[in-house]
């Protein structure tokens, strides 16, 4: 793996990986199109590298919040008095992580023996599916309760870390799809629920990649160290621009939209991987 190939792979994951549009059908269908074997090693290896590059940036953006959750935060004054500066707390956290976590770590060999190119296919389409009826519903049929990260409830904490099985189990799914989804159909309105989705993912990744990151170790060497820097800095920048554009942009770009785009990567994923 070149220099110019670290790059092109540091962008894509830095741009696809909070997104709904599923990171992992990206990174197949980019080094299928540069001529790389995604299964191997020192691939997997570097995506690994690059996904913490991404999760550091999503720390960032969600610096303060995570400081409130860790008690140390900001405080701010009411009529009360000083109160706390955010209702969100660890319980809500853990019960949006501890489903997903679970799933993984009892079923990981199951799991990988799912992975296959008509899988994430598939998942694109499914995901795509539901991201449309989860717009759905929660403009036409159900009642927002959550408007805010701060409103989230524990049912609905809950309920997300549920709706967060479906994309370890369903690789391609994409987990902010089955997240986001997962609450707007449960009551949260969108931007709550991409808020909570980007929240829950520092520690959801951070233990995944830990943990595949043991078995990988060795491939850290003179020959690799500089390509995964470079890819780890990439990947950094461009998942905290996107993210930051992306909460911005929030009201302008709707779940149907990355639905409509996932339709369209699934054409692509089936006309470079399938045929």
């Amino acid at each position: 793996m070149d220099t110019i190939t670290a790059i092109i792979l540091a962008i894509v994951e830095g741009i696809t990986e909070f997104i709904p549009v599923s990171s992992t059908g990206h990174m197949i269908l980019t080094t299928k199109l540069l001529g790389f074997d995604e299964q191997s090693p020192i691939m997997k290896t570097y995506e690994i590298v690059i996904q913490l590059g991404a999760i550091l940036a999503i720390a960032l953006v969600y610096r303060q919040r995570i400081l409130n959750l860790l008690g140390i935060g900001r405080s701010r004054t009411g009529r009360g008095g000083v109160v706390p500066a955010s209702r969100l707390n660890l319980i809500h956290v853990i019960l949006g992580i501890v489903p997903a976590l679970a799933v993984a770590f009892f079923a990981r060999d199951f799991i990988k023996g799912l992975f296959g190119a008509s899988t994430v296919l598939w998942a694109l389409v499914a995901g795509g599916v539901l991201m449309i009826v989860a717009e759905w519903v929660n403009r036409r049929k159900i009642r927002i309760t959550a408007h805010e990260l701060d409103d989230l409830s524990y049912g609905q904490a809950l309920a997300i870390g549920l709706y967060q099985i479906i994309s370890v189990l369903w690789p391609g799914f994409s987990r902010s799809g089955s997240t986001i989804s997962g609450g707007m159909l449960s009551g949260v309105s969108y931007k709550a629920s991409a808020d909570f989705s980007f929240l829950i993912a520092i520690p959801i990744m951070c233990a995944a990649s830990g943990y595949e990151l043991l078995d990988s170790y060795q491939y850290f060497t003179k020959d690799t160290i500089m390509d995964f820097a470079v890819g780890f800095v990439i990947s950094f920048i461009v998942a905290y621009l996107v993210v930051v554009a992306f909460m911005k942009l929030i009201q302008k770009i709707r779940p149907t939209h990355f639905a409509i785009y996932r339709f369209i990567l699934a054409a692509v994923f089936w006309l470079f991987i399938m045929r």
